[in-house]
């Protein structure tokens, strides 16, 4: 007897994978998904960058019969993706109820034509709280990844009392770390830490083509991931100016101002790859950066980074965290921004662990995650 099928409203299917989606294609292995794409977070502004993401959802909205869709990424056979009819406005009571109409009609016909009757409803955003109630299901799941009520891009207060109601209504909470598991009723919350494709980063994998060469009598430092607000560029900036014989590499979309970096002669932002090229890179670079900010969305977060990075044997150089400390004596860790030179340079001299890092890993992949989710989710009523 197959497992109950799953609806579930997360980020945009097919962008680089959160861990809802890691989870979810596996939880897929023994039971149908409905995957909705976001319903958004926050209200579009007139900036470039909102501009395009509206003009491509209409787009694929126009495209398919039904809203539903194949994947260019790679998306397991059943998992059915919808991109959904909404308006992007968190808090607003019009937006809410047009929501709950439109987003709910085109849930249930996706429910149907994929063969779901009554389904765990899962949300990794505060925003599906509109539509719970047009979605029929036979339990509801919030699974929170981050903290809504801190996270860059975020309409927070309005997505925080979308949380607050949706935790209160929710059969199951899971938490991607212990600052998150902490604000929800211990009674039916489980704290779920994020995974890692271990297969994917610790196996060799050929030098990424156009990753810089090592510098004569320097190194390689590299990170990837966006450059956002939650991203210390002074920080990295200045390591990069006090080390001229190190080349820093970025790979990953520039969502904040890195004048500071780009300028800098041995800086190369060489833009996104896609993930499974990512250990081309960071199996060969000298030192892998968490450069973090110390604010409340880094306090809460969990980082898939910070995994895969020990998954592919890179030394590390991070600021702290909370969720890095059970790794610490594995990641050199610079305690004031100051500092973060010098985590680089002694990460650079750790370079004989590798297999230390990948062991220490290596029993905490996605698949391990997943499975003892499936095992709460059968649990339920």
């Amino acid at each position: 007897m197959s497992a109950p099928g799953l609806v579930v409203f997360g980020e945009d299917w097919g962008a680089h994978p959160s861990s809802t989606q890691h989870i979810v294609a596996r939880l897929a292995a023994e039971r149908d998904v409905v995957w909705i794409n976001s319903i958004g977070l926050r209200r579009p502004r007139l900036t470039a960058r909102d501009v395009k993401r509206i003009v491509d959802k209409l787009m694929r909205m126009a495209r398919p019969a039904h809203g539903l869709r194949a994947e260019s990424a790679p998306r397991p056979p059943r998992v059915r993706t919808l991109d959904p009819r909404a308006v992007p406005w968190p808090g607003a009571r019009l937006a809410a109820a047009l929501n709950r109409a439109l987003v709910g009609a085109q849930a249930r016909a996706a429910m149907t034509r994929a063969g779901l009757e009554r389904p765990i409803l899962w949300t990794s955003l505060p925003s599906a709280l509109d539509v719970v109630d047009a979605v029929p299901h036979r339990a509801l799941v919030y699974y929170c990844g981050d903290d809504f009520s801190s996270l860059a891009g975020v309409d927070h207060a309005p997505v925080a009392r979308m949380e607050a109601r949706l935790a209160a209504r929710a059969d199951l909470i899971l938490a991607a770390s212990e600052p998150l598991a902490a604000r929800f009723p211990a009674h039916k919350t489980m704290l779920a830490p994020h995974g890692v494709d271990y297969d994917l980063f610790a196996t060799p994998a050929p030098r990424a083509p156009d990753l810089p060469p090592r510098p004569e009598g320097g190194a390689i430092a590299g990170f990837y991931g966006a450059l956002a607000d939650w991203i210390d560029v002074d920080m990295l900036a200045r390591a990069a100016r006090a080390l001229p014989r190190w080349t820093f590499v970025f790979v990953g979309p520039v969502h904040a101002p890195a004048e500071a970096l780009a300028r800098l002669p041995n800086v190369r932002l060489l833009g996104p790859r896609p993930h499974a090229a990512l250990p081309s890179y960071a199996q060969h670079w000298d030192v892998s950066l968490l450069p973090f900010r110390d604010n409340a969305q880094i306090r809460a977060c969990n980082p898939l980074k910070l995994r895969e990075y020990l998954a592919a044997g890179s030394p590390i150089a991070a600021t702290d965290f909370p969720t890095l400390r059970p790794y610490a004596d594995l990641v050199c860790i610079a305690q004031t921004p100051q500092d973060f030179q010098n985590a680089i340079e002694q990460a650079a001299q750790d370079a004989q662990r590798n297999a230390t890092r990948r062991a220490r890993v290596q029993e905490e992949s996605w698949d391990a995650r997943a499975q003892a989710i499936a095992r709460a989710l059968d649990a339920l009523p």
